[in-house]
């Protein structure tokens, strides 16, 4: 059996692990890896491209709500003799021939870890790390209101196995690079505030990336600094890439972000979203600031 996997590194590396556990060949795909996650079990397998002599077996589809959000491998995955997509978002578009969605869940590995109780894959401390790694990733650090007891009571369980909580939310949350600093230096510096202090704006560009010689992964966190100033109720941030903007928002309280992005195809959770906008700096920064507008009370 062959597996595609994208998206979410500690889901993604858990899967794998257990799938070797039980066999299986497999290929862990991800495009983009930070070198953050690079500590995680199993990191030293992934891959950036599929295999080209012939279909997989089987595709797994992780913590994505469509085909469009596999960047770019979607062939492997739309070729695959089985299709299999395991998500926690409301908007998932069912796009599996299986498809294990459950949006109540606070994150992808927590429905990972029900999965594997259910085939009888043994959570060791290896698979038990990637998975941790994904929950608190997905959680913000156990910050975001979907958090439930179940989630402290699998986090308390993986803890039983030896799993260092202290060391992976610190590795994967506090731990900045140098790069990621920089382009926070300019996050700050570039800053605007709409709408009497609700709507927090900034954004960086690629050549504040190439400047500080950031790679992938060197963005994370950057639309969390907008999110945490007094009074804020939506953060963007915007990321330029060849296609134009990519946006990050997060709200605090009452606004779905995954509504505002949809409108140019977006989405993803209540609280964080996110979407292409492909027009220059001025045109984005005013659709996606008007777009949010409206859902401000």
């Amino acid at each position: 059996m062959n597996l595609q996997m994208e998206m979410l590194f500690g889901s993604s590396l858990a899967m794998y692990l257990a799938l070797k556990q039980m066999g299986k060949e497999v290929d862990v795909i991800i495009p983009e890896f930070p070198k953050t996650f690079e500590f995680l079990p199993g990191a030293d397998a992934i891959k950036k491209t599929g295999k080209t002599d012939g279909p997989y077996d089987l595709a797994i589809s992780l913590d994505c709500t469509d085909t469009l959000r596999l960047v770019g491998f979607e062939e492997w995955y739309e070729d695959a003799k089985s299709k299999i997509s395991i998500d926690h978002h409301g908007t998932n578009a069912m796009f599996g021939d299986y498809n294990y969605v459950d949006p109540v869940s606070p994150a992808c590995a927590q429905i990972l870890i029900i999965v594997f109780m259910n085939l009888g894959i043994e959570i060791n401390k290896d698979i038990g790390k990637c998975l941790l790694s994904g929950i608190i990733t997905d959680t913000g650090g156990f910050r975001y209101s979907g958090v439930t007891t179940e989630t402290f009571e699998f986090v308390a369980s993986l803890l039983r196995l030896g799993v260092n909580v202290s060391e992976i939310y610190t590795k994967v949350l506090q731990q900045k690079t140098m790069a990621n600093f920089e382009l926070r230096k300019a996050v700050v510096n570039r800053m605007e505030f709409f709408e009497e202090g609700k709507i927090a704006f900034t954004y960086i560009t690629m050549e504040d990336e190439e400047k500080c010689n950031a790679q992938p992964g060197d963005h994370e966190g950057l639309v969390e600094i907008g999110r945490d100033i007094e009074n804020v109720e939506v953060s963007i941030f915007l990321r330029e890439t060849e296609n134009g903007f990519k946006a990050s928002l997060r709200s605090n309280e009452y606004v779905n972000v995954a509504e505002a992005c949809a409108i140019f195809s977006g989405g993803g959770h209540i609280r964080a979203a996110g979407c292409t906008i492909p027009y220059p700096l001025d045109q984005a920064k005013e659709k996606i600031i008007d777009r949010v507008k409206t859902f401000l009370k």
